[in-house]
């Protein structure tokens, strides 16, 4: 090979085939110590879980944490924004662009409260429904038609309570059924990169107790 055409090579651009065998798998969450071990930061349990998993590690980067593994003849791309929650759109936006992948193939984990505990529920689009970090990657991306898997957290909170039982950390009854749902959740993942968006909602979606 001459040199002018390998050099060529190097500067190749991306096949749109290839764009559609990457993706970027975003666990919403809050930076910190305080932050671990509670309902809000369920997004980076689940992509911390799918991570080792695949016996891959989360490195520091630009506005996150990323890591990233092949499945199955896919590229995943796993991202824990350190923008805190109510601007991870910011750093959505940095990596879909960064590494060219397609919007469809974005996927976006976070809390639900109106699910119950361990309930998930992947959809293709959607509003953000008062969740401050969906909220503002919709509006950075100009858009809600993006994937999103719900994690069920509850709301067995008083009157008043919500933003203390969103952000407080799971009691013991909840820790026990925890390591299940958040193993389902990998699984739907990877289910999402490799048998597509319909069937894993046909498969994954449900309570609990349902799967």
């Amino acid at each position: 090979m001459g040199l002018v055409k390998f050099i060529k090579t190097l500067f190749k651009p991306e096949k749109q085939e290839d764009r559609m065998k990457k993706f970027l798998i975003v666990g919403l969450g809050n930076v910190g110590e305080q932050y671990k071990n509670t309902r809000h930061n369920i997004g980076f349990d689940v992509v911390e879980a799918l991570a080792e998993k695949q016996n891959v590690s989360f490195e520091p980067a630009k506005l996150g944490a990323i890591a990233k593994f092949r499945f199955k003849g896919r590229a995943f791309v796993l991202l824990k924004p350190s923008t805190y929650m109510n601007l991870s759109g910011k750093a959505v936006r940095y990596w879909q662009t960064k590494e060219k992948i397609a919007i469809e193939n974005t996927l976006i984990i976070g809390d639900d409260l109106s699910l119950p505990l361990g309930s998930l529920r992947l959809k293709s689009k959607g509003g953000a429904g008062g969740h401050n970090g969906l909220q503002n990657i919709q509006d950075l991306l100009g858009t809600s038609q993006y994937p999103r898997l719900r994690f069920g957290i509850g709301n067995n909170f008083s009157r008043g309570k919500q933003v203390d039982f969103v952000l407080g950390k799971w009691k013991d009854e909840e820790k026990d059924k925890l390591p299940n749902r958040i193993d389902k959740a990998a699984e739907a993942i990877l289910s999402f990169g490799t048998a597509g968006l319909q069937n894993t909602m046909n498969t994954h979606n449900g309570h609990a107790t349902d799967k």
